[in-house]
């Protein structure tokens, strides 16, 4: 197990050395597939990108970037593990404005608030539909990536009235049983106070099998230290512990599931159950890609996320 995490972290940080080339558009242009005629509101209904705080009834504080079309339908998108909403950082500037965007700071992430206990999916995702109260939206397409994907789930089992559709990134049934996890569990678990910084760029690098920007992989070292050793040991042993897998039959909205075939938290068989367990899934899989398709082939994901929720928004 050790040398499968191993060969894990090793991969990513050989191609990630030396300058990342930009990555190019491999489809049309994103705005090919936006709605006609969103476009002709006032200026003054769009909101540019802000970062807010706003305090839930399940009495965490939450920071968040919002943008988008005031009136747009709402997108919110959850991040991964030790992540936040900055994972999101190559994708938020291309993603169509007709949508209202809303991208989370999960509880003891980022620079949300980080209480000393609760961070069961079901403790996230019960803050997801607090947080969709808290801005009067009654309903949400959820993105989420890895951890966030699995909240994305809880939420739709949970309180299912509030999800309109999902967007699943490098995901799968469940963690439970993951090897990979329970072998990052055994690690995390000696770690105290701050987490050792060379490991947490070692474990961001490991998502990644195509080449991303250097500054991404540093602003995304510097928010995984943001996260308490404490967090990262009961976020994860929260993500182990749950297993929903056996209900997924009943999350009966649009699911797009994105993934990369060289997934190493998530193999393509753990990808492919995720999608045969629900209902109303289209499976979207990138060749020589690793855990992180949103940042990895970030123009064609947002194309394709964008085409699916044109489809399920309008």
């Amino acid at each position: 197990m050790r040398k499968l995490l191993v060969a894990l972290l090793a991969l990513p940080m050989l191609v990630a050395c030396g300058p990342a080339p930009e990555p190019t558009p491999v489809d049309p242009p994103v705005e090919q597939s936006q709605p006609q005629g969103m476009d002709a509101a006032p200026a003054e209904e769009f909101i540019a990108p802000r970062e807010r705080s706003v305090t839930l009834s399940t009495g965490v504080t939450l920071r968040y970037v919002e943008q988008g079309f005031k009136h747009g339908p709402a997108v919110v998108f959850l991040h991964g593990y030790t992540d936040s909403h900055r994972t999101w950082d190559l994708d938020l500037p291309i993603f169509p404005r007709n949508f209202h965007v809303y991208a989370l700071d999960q509880r003891g992430h980022g620079d949300s608030s980080k209480p000393a206990c609760c961070y069961t999916q079901q403790d996230f995702a019960a803050d997801v539909v607090a947080f969709l109260d808290a801005v009067g939206e009654p309903r949400a397409i959820l993105v989420g990536h890895s951890m966030g994907s699995f909240i994305a789930q809880q939420v739709a089992l949970d309180s299912p009235s509030r999800v309109k559709a999902l967007v699943l990134v490098g995901s799968a049934p469940t963690v439970a049983g993951n090897e990979v996890a329970l072998f990052l569990k055994s690690i995390v678990d000696t770690q105290v106070g701050t987490v050792d910084p060379v490991f947490v760029r070692e474990f961001q690098t490991s998502t990644f099998v195509r080449p991303v920007p250097p500054s991404y992989i540093d602003t995304l070292v510097s928010e995984s230290l943001k996260v308490p050793a404490s967090v990262w040991q009961a976020t994860l042993d929260g993500l182990i512990a749950e297993d929903h897998s056996a209900r997924l039959g009943e999350i009966q909205v649009p699911v797009l599931v994105v993934g990369g075939d060289q997934d190493g938290f998530f193999p393509v068989a753990q990808q492919q159950a995720l999608v045969d367990a629900l209902p109303n899934a289209t499976f979207v899989l990138y060749p020589n890609t690793g855990h992180a398709p949103h940042a990895e082939l970030r123009y064609r994901f947002v194309y394709d996320v964008t085409r699916f929720l044109v489809s399920v928004a309008y």
